[in-house]
């Protein structure tokens, strides 16, 4: 008696068995619309604002960077590389990430190599 694997295709041809996939088992079904892509929608590039402030910090200066659209641990994620990147700390704060310093332009580059579009506010 021959030695018949599990991998071996003969094995399973031997048993009546054949390899379906999921696409192959949904073809014939007419209940079950057909996934078709949806077009992707013309996406805009974010504008991220970067400011400073000194505002209820005893004249300290913090680089503020607002209006980037992600969630809370995105933002926290995002403000972690750019504290890491400056060498400074910060905190996020009400959807606002804080930056300890004037760090303004250096974080302006780094957004924009990200992809976002960087407005300065602020004087």
């Amino acid at each position: 008696m021959a030695d018949l694997s599990p991998n071996d295709p003969s094995a399973a041809n031997s048993r009546g068995w054949r390899s379906v996939s999921f696409g192959d088992l949904l073809a014939g079904r007419e209940d079950i619309p057909e996934a078709t892509p949806e077009p992707a929608p013309n996406k805009k590039i974010a504008t991220i604002k970067i400011g400073r402030e000194t505002k209820g910090r005893r004249g300290k200066g913090v680089t503020t960077i607002s209006d980037v659209p992600l969630d809370a641990t995105g933002l926290s994620a995002l403000a972690t590389k750019l504290k890491g990147l400056c060498g400074c700390g910060g905190t996020v704060k009400d959807g606002v990430i804080e930056i300890q310093g004037d760090q303004r332009e250096r974080l302006a580059k780094e957004l924009e190599k990200i992809g976002y579009k960087v407005k300065r506010v602020g004087g």
